[in-house]
């Protein structure tokens, strides 16, 4: 019987953040080992999930071997003795593994590390010098990746996932499995190759279900659909990592064929290249957002926070849609999530029903004013249908929902950071969405597969200030590539 172990080790790391993700980061997600990586992730939507699902395929014809997984909620770089500690971690479970054939790996791609700017690459290499050149090595991808030479070098093939919001990820640990399985039984040889174009996708363009994403994920699908290609991704990239692999690219995997997996990705990287002003969107301020959800008479509208994306690693306390929404004049009530521990804590000294004076969210622009304890809860909630992040149980730790006492703001507040990937983050908590005229979604697409079914108003994309702005062109980069489009046009 084949051996094939079973690693990973994911982080989106915002650069821009002043903090720093530790190993407690990890420790409050995912920090798992051996045969517990089976009984927590094999059902879930997750890639690993579809490791396992996927090699179970071979009919018992190859034993899958969990060794190692890490994962933590997108935030600043990671320590660097946190990070290679984990990476030894994971080594030393590979090297205790026994003799292994192949290994399923599940990086992120979007992973930075003090002194590790490609830190998936750096423990990508780490992995294949461990194993040798003939154990396959064969990754899944988050396409918010930043694709770097180094990753592609160290495995035999890379899949990504292929929908924004991210519903197939188990879908991809699968294929990614079924490439495992034939490349062992000899039916397959993969080679792969890349193409990066010197240009990055707009963070609010990246909708594949959406223009222009749609379109374009169609001529590259037909480009793909010829002999001897076994696979094709597209890597969106993700803008708030300021390393030098910061951009948007394409992959190909072809079976035994070098020069049609180079020939592939190049005129891949071309189509994309050539529709680089067709993924630019027009922004909209946070007046003008609030403007057009006023008009709408189907409600609620979901504004989309885009500068304080919890999934793209920000703080989750912003206030300025929040502020704006008082300022309007409406009467009616608007829903907002803010990770604020004193705000919890000053909640369940009042108790359930009682009043405190306090502002709340952003230190630096807080929202003033009076607070009635609507409910405290314990911040765990779980999620039964595929969403992104592949999650299916959440914990944002001691919670409390807030009325403000103008009428106009219904506040929850959270301990811990928590993306809006969830409807439930709302419906376990006691809160009916059709009660609110706008609901804050704190991110760009990742939300929407969650909210469509609520949100009779639409949704609005709103480029707020913050550290996952949509308009990156804004933001300060030191190390990215030069010249690179739409910074240099």
């Amino acid at each position: 019987m084949k051996r094939v172990g079973i690693v990973g080790l994911l982080q989106e790391s915002n650069t821009f953040l002043a903090g720093t993700t530790r190993r407690a980061h990890f420790e409050a997600d995912l920090l798992l080992r051996g045969e517990a990586i089976r009984e927590v992730m094999a059902e879930t939507p997750h890639e690993v999930g579809g490791f396992f699902t996927g090699l179970a395929e071979a009919e018992g014809e190859i034993e899958a071997v969990p060794l190692f997984l890490a994962r933590a909620l997108p935030y600043g770089r990671i320590d660097q003795a946190d990070f290679e500690k984990l990476v030894e971690e994971l080594l030393a479970s590979v090297a205790g593994a026994g003799p292994l054939d192949g290994i399923l790996a599940a990086p992120h791609g979007a992973t930075v590390a003090h002194g590790h700017d490609d830190a998936d690459g750096w423990w990508l290499g780490r992995l294949r010098e461990l194993i040798g050149p003939d154990v396959i090595l064969i990754a899944s991808l988050d396409p918010h990746a930043n694709l770097s030479p180094a990753m592609v070098a160290a495995t035999d093939a890379i899949v990504a996932y292929r929908s924004n919001p991210h519903l197939d990820q188990r879908e991809t640990g699968i294929r990614a499995a079924r490439l495992m399985i034939g490349t062992l039984a000899g039916k397959l040889r993969p080679v792969q190759a890349a193409a990066y174009p010197p240009m990055s996708i707009n963070i609010r363009s990246q909708n594949t279900g959406e223009s222009p994403m749609r379109e374009f994920y169609e001529t590259i699908a037909a480009l793909g659909d010829r002999p001897g290609i076994v696979s094709h991704s597209v890597i969106l990239g993700f803008p708030y990592a300021d390393v030098a692999e910061m951009g948007s690219s394409v992959l190909v995997v072809a079976d035994g064929d070098a020069a049609l997996a180079e020939e592939t990705a190049a005129a891949m990287g071309e189509v994309m290249w050539q529709r680089r002003e067709a993924f630019e969107p027009v922004q909209t301020g946070v007046g003008e957002a609030i403007g057009i959800a006023l008009e709408r008479a189907a409600r609620p509208v979901v504004l989309l926070d885009m500068g304080d994306n919890v999934g793209g690693g920000s703080p989750g306390d912003a206030t300025a849609i929040a502020h704006e929404w008082r300022r309007s004049g409406d009467g009616s009530s608007l829903f907002v999530c803010l990770h604020d521990p004193a705000a919890v804590e000053s909640a369940e000294k009042a108790g359930s029903g009682g009043r405190f004076d306090q502002a709340i969210g952003d230190p630096a622009d807080p929202l003033p004013g009076s607070w009635q304890v609507r409910s405290l809860h314990d911040g765990i909630f779980h999620e039964a249908q595929a969403r992104h992040g592949g999650f299916s149980v959440f914990d944002q730790g001691a919670t409390a929902v807030l009325d403000h006492l103008d009428g106009k703001i219904v506040a929850m507040v959270t301990t811990r950071r928590m993306a809006p990937f969830s409807l439930a983050q709302m419906t376990a908590f006691g809160l009916d969405p059709a009660a609110f005229a706008v609901i804050v979604a704190k991110g760009v697409i990742a939300p929407q597969a969650a909210y469509a079914p609520v949100a009779k108003g639409g949704f609005v994309h709103v480029d707020s200030p913050g550290v996952t702005r949509a308009d990156m062109t804004k933001l300060v980069y030191e190390k990215r590539r030069r010249p690179l489009f739409p910074f240099e046009r």
